[in-house]
Parts: structure tokens; sequence; C-alpha cells
């Protein structure tokens, strides 16, 4: 058991745990900068490559309702191994096909590896750790995760524009190489014991939870919340290089201006926890949809990378806002089940981010800054319009008693 083992010993699987968080992020968004690329060197449409994307997407986030109970059950350290050893030769079969059907299944096997991975790490740091301790690592886990959106694109800018998009994949071989032989020598299992698996307790427990229209609303306003970013991650590196005319490192800039527009969202959430609810999340949404409407004025009048820059930069702060807010809301909706909503409403964002990500790539060309913007829009929209319908039917919720008496 890990527990037992020496405290640098601890250290170092501790360290390594955070080095595999940031994992989903790459394996969605470091070739984002490469998808022109590999439309073109594969001979194949664009939302055949963007279906790429949405493969992952889906399965991470189904995986997600589900291995938290089957590692509950096999333990943390095997299933994590057997993951990274998924991953890494995935990724290299990934580098070496021309067929897009194929990459499209590896991806799918990627995601439900990621999941395992990603669930068992989370674990370790609240079986290894108790008390402040805990709190102080847990505190550094949202910012670590966010690494992997920021740095990733980045990154695959530079390996496309220096090699090509197969160096995207053989990076995350190597890097999950890295990871499988450090955990080998350094981690092991932090489970002390298993549990069996209660299919008909987690049924109940999700049912429960589902039947709370708030909780359920607000998996839906994040679930849209991250759609409106996955539309810059879907048709922005196609934007970019045929509208604009720039190449990957400028995708990969691009990328990385908006993570960090995404993190300034989470920030600002939590800076307003005092403020109240039903306003702050009216603000939020009304304000993000009349920045798309202005995006979309400013391309008639305008053609100008980083005057659509500065608009989608705003955008998306609104949708890293309105993220934080409800899934610190979610999450404590549910405390005596907060491993198992954390599990349902990540893997349900994920359903559903992958679901508008497909019906985006589905609706015809995105080359221009006027289909990103449309795209923008319609998504804000139906943003927005849930967060009304939230706030109204909360309303009507508090008048019920005074109508009754």
């Amino acid at each position: 058991m890990l527990q037992q083992a020496s405290a640098r010993r601890k250290k170092i699987a501790t360290i390594l745990a955070f080095s595999c968080i940031p994992l989903s992020g790459f394996f969605t968004d470091i070739y984002l900068p490469s998808f022109p690329s590999m439309a073109k060197d594969l001979n194949v449409s664009a939302d055949r490559i963007q279906l790429t994307l949405t493969c992952f997407f889906m399965s991470y986030g189904l995986g997600q309702m589900f291995v938290g109970s089957l590692l509950d059950s096999l333990g943390r350290y095997k299933p994590a191994m057997i993951s990274l050893v998924v991953m890494l030769f995935s990724s290299l079969i990934i580098a070496n096909t021309r067929s897009v059907e194929l990459i499209c299944a590896l991806r799918i096997v990627q995601g439900v590896s990621t999941a395992f991975l990603i669930v068992a790490k989370r674990a370790l740091f609240v079986e290894m750790y108790e008390g402040d301790e805990r709190k102080n690592y847990l505190s550094y886990f949202t910012i670590v995760w966010s690494l992997g959106p920021i740095i990733a694109p980045f990154l695959g800018g530079f390996l496309q524009q220096l090699f090509n998009w197969q160096a995207n994949f053989y990076f995350l071989a190597l890097y999950t190489f890295v990871l499988l032989v450090l955990e080998l020598i350094f981690s092991g299992e932090t489970l002390i014991e298993k549990k069996k698996f209660d299919l008909q307790k987690i049924r109940r427990d999700y049912v429960e939870m589902l039947s709370n229209a708030p909780f359920l609303i607000g998996i839906v306003i994040l679930g849209l919340s991250y759609s409106v970013v996955m539309v810059f991650n879907i048709a922005g590196p196609f934007v970019i290089e045929h509208s604009f005319h720039h190449n990957s490192v400028v995708i990969g800039y691009c990328t990385l201006i908006l993570g960090f527009s995404w993190m300034i969202g989470g920030i600002i959430g939590k800076r307003l926890v005092a403020v109240d609810f039903n306003k702050k999340i009216l603000v939020a949404g009304s304000t993000q949809l009349v920045l798309t409407i202005l995006l979309m004025v400013a391309g008639l009048v305008m053609h100008s990378l980083w005057g659509f820059m500065f608009f989608a930069f705003l955008i998306h702060i609104c949708s890293g806002l309105l993220y934080t807010i409800f899934f610190t809301q979610n999450i404590l909706a549910f405390p005596q089940h907060a491993g198992l909503a954390g599990g349902l409403i990540g893997g349900l964002v994920y359903v559903i981010t992958s679901f508008s990500g497909y019906v985006l790539s589905q609706t015809g060309k995105m080359e221009t800054q006027g289909d990103i913007s449309l795209r923008y829009m319609l998504m804000s929209l139906m943003l927005s319009l849930v967060v009304v319908g939230l706030v109204r039917w909360k309303q009507r919720q508090l008048r019920k008693p005074s109508l009754s008496l």
C-alpha cells in the first residue's frame, strides 16, 4: 500500500498524480492546430476530423459516469497502469495510420482509458491525505487540470509547424510512456478496502440526483457553457487558416489566449460567491449573448483576427464564469454523494458537449468569421434561454407557498 511507503515516495507519487491530471486536456487539445493539416493529409472533409474529437469527448464523458464504482471494486493502481499502456499504444497506432475510421475508434478507446486514469488519480488525494493537507492538495486540482487545455494547443501548434500532425500523437505516446515507467517505480495502490460493485445502489443514487430539477438543469447549463468554448475548438483552426490565412503556430497562440480567458472566468466566478445567484447568472448569460451579436456585426464591417479574438476572449470569460458557478452549485447539491455526483456531472457535461460538437460539425462548413460567429450566437442563445428558464422556475417555486395560504 502506498500509504505505508516512505515520505519521499509518497511525495513523488503525488507529483506523478498531478502530472496525470492534465492528460485529458492534452488528449483533446494538443492536435487542434493540426485539424486543417490532418484533413489535407488524410484527404477527408473537416467534419470527419472534427468527429475524432467528438468520439473522445463522448467516451470520456460516459466513462466518468461509471468508472468510479468499478475502481472501488478493482482498486486504483492496476487499472491506471493498464490505461497508460492503452493510451501509449493507441497514440502510436494513430500516428501511423491513414484511416479516419480507425482513428475515431482509437479515440473512443483513449477516452475510456483517460476516464479510468483521471478518476483513479483524483481518488489518490483523498485516500493519501487528511485534513488541511488534503484540502491544500485539492485546492490545486482545478488549476493543474486547466494547464492541459492551455498548454496543449500551444505546444501542438509548434509540433505541427516543425514536423506534422503525427508529432502530436508521438508526444502523447512519449508523455504516457514516461508516466508509466515512473508510476511503476514510485506509485502503488491507495485503496485499502475494495467494495462490492452494487449496481442497484448506484442506480438509486443516480435516480435521486437526476430527479432533482435544479441539479439536472445545472448539468445542461454546464454542458452548454463548455459547448460555447467547443465552437472555437472545432471551427477555430479552419477559420484561422482559411479565412485569416495564419499557420498552426498562430492557432496555438489563439487557443492559449482563450484558455486563459476560461481560467479568468473561473476566477471571477469564485470572487462572486456572495453575489445573488440569479442576478449573476442572468448578467453572465445576457452579456455573452450580446457579445456574440456584436461579434456577428463586427464581422460585417471588418476582417481582423485580433478583432475576432477580442470578442471570443470575452465570450469565453462568460462561459468560464457560468461553468464555475453551476459546477460549485451542483457539487454542493449532494454532499453525501460527492464522488458519484462529480462523476455524473463530468460525464453528462462531456456527453452534452460531444453531442453539440457533432451537431456543429454537421451543420455545414465553418471556414469564415461569419460561420463561426453564427455558431457562437446560436449556442449562446440556447444557453441564455436555459438560464432564463431556470431563474423563472426558481421564482415560481418561491411563490408557491404564498399562493397556497
